[in-house]
């Protein structure tokens, strides 16, 4: 027996591992697919070009930029560590793309390696440079010693462009100096509005880097010219190197002024000049806007500045827009939601009745227990179909600061980076003890569930899921954010979405904030507390400029007014089987005034009796009782109602609005109707009793006894007291044995009580059977 025991259990156990090893061998491969999934150090998003044995070809070979190329090993800790550099190039060299671009290949994944070894990669990192229409089989350049510094690899990318001798780049612009001839005679053959001019020493890189950085824009052209041009120099009365001067084809000149004379500030100031915008894009800022559109026109504005109106309307499109697209919100998304609600509620610096609307909506959401929710629930609170005082949201978009020149620029998407940057700037300067992180986790779970954009989406869970755990207090969560965006903007810009009039810069520029930037060494860097600093004073609550609001009243009576049609054409919807109602109420209308009051009175009469009988006491007993002592019952009195005060008026005097008469008529028929139901259903269960236990109580002379049963006539008075007394004896000798139990809950009772009890004796069975095989195992030598 324990033998028996013994092998069952040491299946038991082989069995039980073979479940586990099966469950740790398929988490093993899905966590070698989720790896394999992620392979790769570089995404589209990096402004890097993905090669492999599709497109290598098509990309390196007889194209019309330069391409530089890693090839590298994504298990490879050098290239792990050198992907931000080589990440951080592509991003302050994106305006060279149409002269030279970066693209890097992942030689670690298998489809890969055949491609690698014929471009004989031996070691990782390996960077190639292939000029601009290489031959099909040529292997590149192979660049030693790669410096980890974007500025260094910068100036080798310029020194390598200035190497095509065969095939130079044709969007390219010449890079070596110009003379002073060449600039005399520049616009007899260029059509150009601007002619830059970078002097600067032979050494010095800005010259090139800035004509570099204005390649992709038109009505202006950038030239180097060197120190040692002395007959330009001293026409121009040029003194500092570096310094930039515009000149025209009049012969006139100005200088440009920047904060430091240096490449980055170069290159926004020449990008904002008037009539200068990215190729392809229109340059006329003043016929674009001087043209209105459909149901759009234009809001003069400050740009330095954050307007209310943007923000409430990125308020209304959010939620009843977007929401509106799920009919069901449920799981994940409804979290999203009230984390969402939750920080505009606790954050969001808006006029009183827009955050009354916000608090009722937080209020119900963190009320509302289900695991889903339909948006016309939202929707009604959001329409404040509550009534809840003061409270409302614009019902439409109306953009200020965040519109663009043209329908389809800006907008939304301009709403939504400012409002979560004003959400991070009150959290920070709030002293609340919440997670310091709700606002980015708001931002990224709406982002994620909701935005129109799925592409943005992708886009910005991505960046998320790589930085966002670095962040560890409200401080650096606006940080966070604001280099996020400046992130977006190099990435967006020159794409079809840019608006030309309103180009994605580094935000804030110098000429806004001329604290927040800084060179070293040649380089822009960041003052990050003086970003710090201006971004709490440009989103700070009371700053928010309110132009263009419609004032709280107007809002509240459009509300008022909205609610009162939504309540007309419910009625008009209504309206047809209302006029059959009436027309079947006027034709008999003389048999309901005849036979109404009687039949709603001995309604009445029974509704009361069998509350009574609910209650415990017999209702007859009740009755008999009334009837002795010359007692009426309240509810035998006649209620009044809208249709007897109807007929008690004169025709001539009525003048009841006829759609409140009719609704309050038709309600209350409704719930006499019910009452009547009920009534009917319980009485039929009571006679059905009377039957089920008619033989045992019947008395010795049952025709007696059936001679006096209740009867009642027209006016509900009962006849035959003494049948009635014995009827209600009987009953109340069983009400006292059953206590108040039905016979069906004494059926359930003994039933679950037998039950239990075969229970209890498996149990100690089964616990007997146990210890004796326990015992008989002791007693084994």
């Amino acid at each position: 027996m324990a033998q028996q025991r013994c092998s069952a259990t040491s299946r038991n156990t082989e069995n039980l591992r073979t479940v586990f090893r099966a469950w740790t061998y398929l988490f093993t491969s899905l966590l070698l697919l989720s790896v394999t999934a992620k392979a790769g150090l570089y995404t589209p998003t990096d402004q890097i070009v993905l090669l492999s044995p599709d497109n290598i070809d098509s990309v390196i070979f007889n194209s019309s930029r330069s391409l530089l190329v890693e090839f590298y090993a994504s298990w490879c800790g050098h290239c792990i560590a050198f992907s931000p550099t080589w990440k951080g190039l592509a991003r302050d060299i994106k305006e060279w793309k149409p002269a030279v671009d970066l693209a890097a290949m992942d030689c670690a994944e298998r489809r890969n390696r055949e491609t690698c070894y014929n471009y004989n990669i031996q070691g990782y990192p390996t960077i190639k440079f292939f000029q601009a229409f290489s031959k099909r089989g040529s292997k590149g350049l192979h660049i030693r010693d790669v410096p980890h510094d974007v500025k260094t690899l910068r100036q080798g990318i310029v020194n390598l462009l200035e190497s095509n001798v065969e095939a130079w780049p044709p969007a390219c612009p010449p890079l070596e100096p110009a003379s002073e001839v060449e600039i005399d005679n520049f616009f007899d053959s260029n059509n150009v509005e601007y002619l830059a001019l970078i002097f600067e020493t032979a050494d010095s890189y800005v010259g090139r880097e800035v004509t570099l950085d204005l390649l992709q824009y038109e009505n202006i052209a950038v030239r180097r010219v060197l120190s040692s041009e002395q007959g330009l120099v001293s026409r121009m009365r040029v003194t500092d190197f570096p310094s930039c001067y515009l000149y025209y084809a009049n012969g006139n000149y100005t200088r440009v002024t920047v904060n430091i004379e240096a490449r980055s500030f170069y290159s926004y100031a020449l990008q904002k000049l008037p009539r200068v915008a990215r190729a392809g894009k229109p340059q006329g800022a003043n016929d674009s806007h001087s043209k209105s559109t459909v149901d759009r026109e234009w809001r003069e504005f400050n740009r330095s500045r954050v307007y209310m109106a943007d923000l409430e309307s990125a308020l209304h499109y959010s939620l009843r827009v977007e929401v509106a697209a799920y009919p069901e919100i449920r799981g994940e998304a409804l979290s999203a939601l009230k984390l969402y609600i939750s920080v505009l509620a606790k954050y969001f610096p808006g006029r009183p009745v827009v955050m009354n609307l916000l608090q009722a909506l937080d209020s119900w959401l963190t009320d509302y227990k289900e695991f889903k929710v339909s948006y016309s629930s939202i929707k009604a609170v959001l329409d404040n179909a509550g009534e809840v005082p003061n409270a409302v949201l614009p019902n439409e978009e109306k953009w200020v600061g965040c519109q663009g020149s043209q329908p389809h620029y800006r907008g939304y998407p301009c709403s939504v980076w400012t409002l979560f940057h004003l959400l991070t700037v009150q959290a920070a300067e709030s002293t609340s003890s919440s997670d310091p992180l709700d606002v980015l986790k708001a931002m990224r779970s709406y982002v994620k569930n909701f935005f129109g954009c799925r592409e943005c989406a992708t886009h910005f869970e991505s960046m998320a899921e790589d930085s966002m755990g670095e962040v560890t207090n409200r401080t650096t969560s606006v940080l966070w954010l604001w280099a996020r965006h400046n992130q977006v903007n190099s990435r967006l810009a020159g794409a079809l979405s840019e608006d030309p009039q309103f180009p994605k810069i580094q935000w804030p520029p110098p000429d806004m904030c001329p604290q927040c930037h800084s060179v070293t060494g040649g380089e822009h860097e960041w003052k990050q507390g003086a970003v710090l600093d201006f971004l709490r004073s440009h989103f700070a609550a009371d700053r928010i400029l309110r132009d263009h609001l419609e004032g709280e009243a107007v809002l509240l009576a459009k509300q008022a007014e909205t609610q009162a049609g939504q309540q007309e054409a419910e009625k008009a919807v209504r309206g047809p089987g209302r006029r059959a109602r009436e027309a079947g109420e006027t034709v008999g209308e003389e048999e309901e005034e005849t036979q109404e009051g009687p039949v709603e009175q001995q309604q009445e009469e029974e509704e009361d009796l069998e509350e009574q009988m609910a209650a415990g006491k017999p209702g007859r007993e009740r009755a008999e009782a009334d009837q002795q002592w010359g007692h009426i019952s309240p509810s035998r009195n006649p209620k009044p109602s809208i249709v007897g005060l109807r007929r008690q008026k004169a025709r001539g005097e009525d003048i009841v609005d006829l759609d409140s008469f009719i609704n309050q008529h038709y309600k209350m028929r409704a719930v006499r109707d019910a009452a009547a139901a009920v009534a009917v259903l319980e009485r039929n269960i009571r006679k059905a009793e009377e039957r089920l236990w008619a033989p045992r109580l019947q008395p010795k002379e049952p025709q007696d006894y059936v001679a006096i049963r209740k009867k009642r006539d027209l006016a509900g008075q009962y006849v035959g007291v003494e049948g009635a007394e014995l009827e209600a004896q009987e009953k109340h000798w069983i009400s006292l044995l059953s206590l108040g139990f039905s016979r069906l809950d004494i059926s359930l009772c003994v039933l679950l009580y037998c039950l239990s009890s075969l229970c209890l004796l498996a149990m100690y069975l089964y616990f007997k059977m146990k210890l004796r095989l326990r015992r008989g195992k002791m007693a084994l030598p």
